[in-house]
């Protein structure tokens, strides 16, 4: 019997070298987040579908890995994504510089919260 090709293992091992380890460990930590979610391409880039039918995306690009749609988020978090910040909805992590692991988790973190409350009915 052959297995199904995961689209997402696909997307990744088509990303440049330098790439692929950072794209398994933001995907690691959306999983960690959102055990269980959903996962496709969408867009040609990696969505996780969150509760309330929101979905992440990463992707990685020749110069950057990027979170989208990337909302405002509590003033905290914002300060410490301030210098990540590209465009209205887009956090930008530079492939030539150490990437921020625990500031992605706290990002995934924080919008899985808040779309998984969306979601739930009260």
């Amino acid at each position: 019997m052959a297995h199904a090709v995961d689209p997402v293992d696909t997307y990744i091992a088509s990303r440049a070298e330098a790439a692929r380890p950072i794209l398994v460990e933001i995907r690691n930590l959306v999983q960690a987040a959102v055990p269980g979610a959903p996962e496709s391409i969408r867009y040609g880039m990696p969505a996780v579908a969150l509760g309330d039918g929101y979905r992440l995306y990463f992707a990685a690009w020749k110069r950057h890995v990027g979170l989208y749609p990337i909302g405002v988020l509590d003033d905290s978090l914002e300060a410490d994504l301030a210098s990540y910040r590209s465009g209205r909805d887009t956090v930008r992590f530079p492939l030539n510089a150490p990437i921020p692991y625990p500031l992605i988790r706290r990002v995934v973190t924080a919008i899985a919260v808040k779309h998984q409350a969306a979601a739930t009915p009260l």
